[in-house]
């Protein structure tokens, strides 16, 4: 059975049931514009740690992704959606509220979601929609369920959802137990909203046992990884996941097909973080930042679509809203990208941006990206970064570290191990779409730096974006990945001073 990363704290479960919860919703936004018959349902999929790049049609040919990348080829697939953050609850609370973390008072993993935040299926609920949730839930508050009696707290997030499952033992071990289920026994009179969250792809493996099984001979080692047998067989174990979340993607679209509802049902596939692997979850570079997404809607979208248009992730809340024929409001900083499913070639943004906050260990970055340039800054410089405490723990970084002390790394290899980092960087990311080579200090691209700078410090002020003193601490060992204390001691969270919470500024678009 797999078992949750060590630093989550769930108490013992007394009933291994479903559990459904019916709660009131809490929004101002009541404006219908199209009747519920006409209205799309909704079904949005997010994967656990996985990376952009580790799926057949977004290059890597080796996994075996047969239907996500059916689901691309008859949808639209994204080519340039950026996360705002590389870390598991704050990205997903991001995604949900359409907004950046710190404007969320829950930028830091495992922060709860403060009770003022307001989630777009909790706008769809309101407008008739019945919206349920089963699978992972990690909107920053843990899952504290005592018994069926005792009062559940999930947290304000639970006001989203008519029907919820967020028992693991329930959920199975990939997390997809109960998405088919969810799909039968729901009421037929209305439009319906789906948030299915897979515990596929996060650490501890659980999968190499499955009916889908990938081979280590064929995995694509990123050039950051040492090509050993140890990070091989690490990276089949989660292809093996990956491989499972999208056997289950296939069992959701037969039960549509299954029901007639295929032709008029929006289905997003989107993940929260990068791979949890060394140099990339957490990561701002966009081995952790740059994410999959892909939309299927049969009614709107022609198949075969693909957009180069640069999107955060944020967009997708007030996408999936005006789909629904609903105003999005202001509190969400993103915005629709509806437009691309008519004309997929036309630009959008200019930028995107996003934030490195604690998670595990002490950090503060930040980042803008155009569609050439990333350019990011860096206020904790005396750490290094070898990524969160399960990447720290893996077999690949074992072996990369190994490798590292017997001085037999490449210079790609080496990154993870800088200590001070730069302060600034600046990437060239159609030329070095891993980001190797920092051009912070080159004088040819001070033009560059200068605007991207300016950009992201506007982007800083006008969001309430903040850098505390007293941010919260490691909580591990940078080395052995080792808890140094029980509990959680938390620091000043960045934009608690402005009260970042409450802005709805979005920044330059």
């Amino acid at each position: 059975m797999k078992k949750h990363h060590p630093h989550l704290v769930f108490l013992q479960l007394f009933s291994l049931s479903l559990i459904i919860f019916t709660f009131s919703s809490c929004t101002n936004n009541s404006e219908k514009n199209i009747t519920s018959d006409q209205r799309p349902n909704i079904v949005f999929i997010i994967g656990d740690d996985v990376g952009c790049y580790d799926l057949s049609c977004y290059g890597n040919e080796k996994i075996k992704t047969p239907n996500i990348d059916e689901l691309a080829a008859m949808g639209m697939k994204f080519n340039n959606t950026f996360l705002t953050t590389s870390s598991c609850s704050p990205s997903r609370v991001s995604i949900i509220t359409g907004r950046y973390p710190h404007n969320t008072g829950a930028c830091e993993l495992h922060s709860p979601l403060p009770a003022n935040q307001i989630l777009f299926p909790e706008i769809l609920k309101k407008n008739g929609y019945y919206t349920a949730q089963a699978g992972k839930w990690h909107f920053g508050s843990t899952p504290m369920i005592h018994s069926e009696k005792d009062t559940v707290k999930l947290g304000p997030a639970v006001r989203a959802f008519d029907r919820i499952s967020a028992i693991k033992e329930v959920n199975g071990d990939g997390g997809e137990n109960m998405w088919i289920p969810f799909l039968k026994e729901r009421p037929r009179e209305k439009p319906f909203f789906m948030w299915f969250a897979a515990y596929d792809s996060h650490r501890p493996w659980g999968a190499d046992d499955f009916k889908i099984q990938n081979r280590a001979e064929d995995v694509w080692v990123p050039e950051f990884l040492y090509n050993g047998e140890l990070t091989r067989k690490d990276l089949v174990s989660y292809y093996n996941e990956i491989s499972r979340l999208d056997y289950y993607i296939g069992k959701v679209e037969e039960e549509l097909e299954r029901q007639g509802v295929a032709d008029n049902t929006i289905i997003v596939f989107t993940s929260d973080n990068g791979r949890p692997f060394p140099r990339s979850k957490t990561r701002v570079y966009d081995s952790g930042m740059k994410t999959p997404l892909i939309i299927k809607w049969p009614a709107k979208i022609k198949p075969g679509q693909e957009t180069g248009a640069l999107v955060s992730i944020i967009d997708v809340a007030p996408t999936l809203l005006n789909a629904a024929g609903i105003k999005p409001g202001k509190t969400f900083q993103g915005r629709s990208f509806t437009k691309l499913f008519d004309n997929p070639s036309q630009e959008f943004r200019n930028y995107t941006f996003s934030e490195h906050n604690w998670h595990d260990y002490e950090a503060y970055e930040r980042q803008v990206h155009t569609k050439q340039w990333l350019y990011l800054i860096n206020k904790r410089p005396q750490f290094d970064a070898w990524g969160p405490a399960d990447a720290v723990v893996s077999p690949s970084m074992h072996e990369l570290y190994e490798a590292y002390k017997n001085n037999e790394l490449k210079n790609e290899q080496k990154d993870i191990f800088i200590k001070p980092r730069p302060e600034e960087e600046l990437f060239n990311c159609k030329e070095d779409p891993f980001q190797f080579h920092n051009l912070a200090l080159n004088p040819e691209y001070k033009s560059i730096k200068d605007s991207l700078s300016h950009i992201l410090a506007l982007w800083q002020a006008e969001t309430g974006d903040t850098c505390p003193d007293s941010l919260t601490a490691d909580h591990f060992d940078r080395i052995t990945g080792k808890r140094l204390f029980e509990g959680f001691k938390w620091g000043e969270m960045p934009g608690a001073a402005l009260r970042a919470d409450t802005i709805t500024a979005p920044g330059p678009f």
